[in-house]
C-alpha cells in the first residue's frame, strides 16, 4: 500500500497540491486525470521519491516494492534488451552482478563461496532462475521479438526502447506500480496485452493516460487532480465523466424535487455499476457505488471546447471514388492497387499497422501528394477539409490567433472571431497570443476551429487526438459523433474509433480489407479469421 500525507509541493507562491491526504490499495487500478498543467506526472514523481514534497510525505508499506516507468529512453543505452528489463528489479539484478563477479574471481577464497551462498539463496527467493524467462515473456507480449533480446539498447528504435522499458516497470512483480502515458508508441495489440496484463495484476497500479478505453478497461478507481485537490472515485473513466455530467445537471435543475434527484442518481448508478473493469473488483466496487448519494457525486470545474461540424450543403450520393491507387515511398510500396468507393454518411476509420500508408492515402485525396498510378474523384456537391497529422506549416507565422482564424472565416468581425476562440478556449489575452508560440494541443484546437469554419460536408481527419486532452478528446469525440455529414480518419484511439466509424478499412501489404462495422465487430471477426486461417495453415 501507498499513501500520502499532508503532500503539499509549492513552486514560488503557486501551490501545485495543497495537503493532499489519499490512500492507494492493492488489487486496485488508479486512473490519474486532470488538465494539462494539473500535475499528474509531477505527483507520480512524488510517489516514486524522484520529487521532495515542500510539506508532507509519502508512506510506503514496509518491505514493497515500487516500479516506474522510465521516461529516459537513452538511460541503459550500452546495455542488453533483456538485461535493461532485469534491471526493473534493482536488488535482483546487483545479486547477478555480485554474483557473476565473485565466480569470476581467480582466487575465489572460502568467504566468497559462503558470500556466493548467501547470495544464491536470495536469488533463489526471488525466483531469479526464471528471471531471464519472464523477462523473455514480458518483451515477447509487448512485441519484441526473441532475435532482439540480445541487442544493444542502442541498436533499437525509439518506439521500441519505450517498449522495453515499460516491460522494465512491469517485471518481477512488483507491489506498487507508476505508469506515465503506458500506451504512447504502442499498438493496438500491444495495448490490448497491456490491458489483459494489468487487468490480472494483484498489486497497486497508478496510471496517467489520456487513453480513454485503456482507462475504462483497467482501472477500478479515477484520481481527479483538480485545483491543487486529489479526489478519488469509483469505477473508471467513463462512470467519472457521466457522473460529473449529471452532478452537472443536477445542480442546475434547481426546481426539480429532491426525490426526483435521488431517482434519477439510482438509475445512473444501476446502469454503471455492474460495468467493473475487474471481476475480482465488481462485488466491493458495486456496495461503494449503492452507497454513493447526491452530495458524492460533484461537478467536475474542468472546461470542454465546444466542437460542432455543421456542413453549408449536403452533398450527394456520388461522394468519392478511389481506382487503384499506387504509391511507392523511399523505395517501399505504401499502397498497392487501393481501390473503394464512399457512400454519403460513411464515417470510414483507415486502419493498419502502417502509419506511413494512412497518412499517404489522406494527402493523395486532398492533393497534397500524387498517386504513381491510378485515380480518384470526388462527387461535385461535395467539400473536403483535412486535419494533418503535421500541422506546424500552418503556424509559422508571426499573426495573432484572431488574425491567424480570421484568415478562414467567412465573417471577419473581430468579436464574431473572438467568440469562436472563446468557445475553443481561447479567451481574453489567449485569443492575443501569437500563433507560432502555441502547444501542441493548442495548434490542434486552431485547427479544428479552421475545420468547422469551413463548412464542409466531409472531413479527413489524421490522428486527431493526438497533443489533446481529454477534455478536448471527449468534446471532439461527442462532435463527430453527431456530424452527419462524411468522414475519412485515422486514429490509435480505440474509443474514439469505436464510437464514430461504421465502416472500418485496414491497409494491409496485401490489399485492403473492408468491413461495414463498428470496431469491436471488426477486430472481433479479424481475430476469427486469422485463427482460421492459422488453424488450416498447420494442416498437413
Amino acid at each position: 500500500m501507498i499513501s500520502t500525507n499532508g503532500i503539499t509541493l509549492r513552486f514560488g507562491k503557486r501551490a501545485l497540491f495543497e495537503d493532499v491526504n489519499v490512500k492507494f490499495t492493492p488489487g486496485n487500478c488508479y486512473g490519474i486525470i486532470g488538465a494539462n498543467g494539473a500535475g499528474k506526472s509531477t505527483f507520480l514523481k512524488i510517489l516514486s521519491g524522484e520529487i521532495d514534497p515542500s510539506k508532507g510525505e509519502v508512506v510506503v508499506s514496509t518491505g514493497e516494492r515500487i516500479a516506474v516507468l522510465k521516461q529516459d529512453h537513452f538511460e541503459f543505452e550500452e546495455f542488453d534488451v533483456l538485461k535493461t528489463v532485469i534491471m526493473g528489479h534493482s536488488r535482483l539484478y546487483e545479486i547477478m552482478v555480485e554474483k557473476d563477479a565473485l565466480y569470476a574471481k581467480p582466487d575465489f577464497n572460502e568467504e566468497d563461496g559462503m558470500k556466493a551462498a548467501d547470495l544464491e539463496a536470495e536469488f533463489a527467493e526471488m525466483n531469479g532462475w526464471q528471471a531471464e524467462a519472464e523477462a523473455a515473456e514480458l518483451l515477447m507480449g509487448l512485441g519484441i521479438p526473441k532475435e532482439y533480446h540480445d541487442r544493444k539498447m542502442k541498436e533499437l528504435e525509439g518506439s521500441e526502447k519505450v517498449r522495453i522499458l515499460l516491460a522494465q516497470a512491469l517485471f518481477g512483480h512488483p507491489h506498487i506500480l507508476l505508469l506515465d502515458e503506458p500506451t504512447n508508441h504502442l499498438d493496438l495489440q500491444s495495448i490490448n496485452w497491456l490491458e489483459n496484463f494489468l487487468y490480472n495484476f494483484e498489486s497497486t497500479v497508478l496510471v496517467v493516460s489520456h487513453d480513454r478505453h485503456f482507462l475504462n478497461k483497467v482501472c477500478t478507481h479515477i484520481v481527479d487532480i483538480d485545483f491543487g485537490k486529489v479526489q478519488l472515485f469509483v469505477g473508471n473513466y467513463d462512470f467519472w465523466y457521466e457522473s460529473s455530467q449529471l452532478a452537472l445537471k443536477l445542480m442546475r435543475d434547481a426546481n426539480k424535487k429532491k426525490e426526483d434527484k435521488i431517482a434519477e442518481l439510482q438509475s445512473f448508478i444501476q446502469r454503471f455499476s455492474s460495468n467493473a473493469s475487474k471481476a475480482k473488483q465488481a462485488t466491493s466496487r458495486k456496495k461503494q457505488l449503492d452507497k454513493l448519494t447526491l452530495d458524492d457525486i460533484r461537478p467536475s470545474s474542468r472546461k470542454y471546447p465546444y466542437i460542432a461540424f455543421t456542413p453549408d450543403r449536403e452533398a450527394g450520393n456520388n461522394l468519392l471514388t478511389v481506382e487503384g491507387l499506387t504509391k511507392t515511398i523511399d523505395g517501399e510500396k505504401v499502397l498497392d492497387n487501393v481501390s473503394f468507393i464512399v457512400d454519403r454518411g460513411d464515417k470510414v476509420a483507415f486502419v493498419g499497422p502502417n502509419g506511413l500508408a494512412k497518412t499517404t492515402l489522406l494527402k493523395i485525396l486532398m492533393g497534397e501528394m500524387e498517386a504513381d498510378s491510378g485515380e480518384f474523384s470526388w462527387g461535385v456537391t461535395t467539400s473536403q477539409t483535412y486535419l494533418p497529422k503535421d500541422n506546424s506549416a500552418y503556424f509559422d507565422t508571426n499573426l495573432s490567433l484572431v488574425d491567424w482564424l480570421r484568415q478562414f472565416s467567412k465573417d471577419p468581425d473581430e468579436s464574431f472571431v473572438r467568440g469562436f476562440l472563446g468557445r475553443m478556449l481561447f479567451s481574453g489575452e489567449e485569443s492575443l497570443k501569437s500563433a507560432n508560440v502555441l502547444s501542441g494541443g493548442e495548434k490542434v484546437r486552431c485547427m479544428l476551429s479552421r475545420m468547422m469554419l469551413s463548412g464542409a460536408n466531409v472531413l479527413l481527419l489524421d490522428e486527431p487526438t493526438n497533443h489533446l486532452d481529454l477534455e478536448s478528446i471527449t468534446a471532439l469525440n461527442n462532435g463527430l459523433t453527431q456530424f452527419d455529414g462524411t468522414i475519412l480518419f485515422v486514429s490509435q484511439d480505440h474509443q474514439f474509433v469505436q464510437t464514430i466509424a461504421n465502416r472500418i478499412i485496414e491497409i494491409t501489404p496485401k490489399g485492403i480489407i473492408d468491413r461495414k462495422m463498428e470496431y469491436d465487430e471488426y477486430l472481433e471477426n479479424e481475430h476469427v479469421r486469422a485463427l482460421l486461417e492459422n488453424m488450416y495453415s498447420d494442416t498437413p
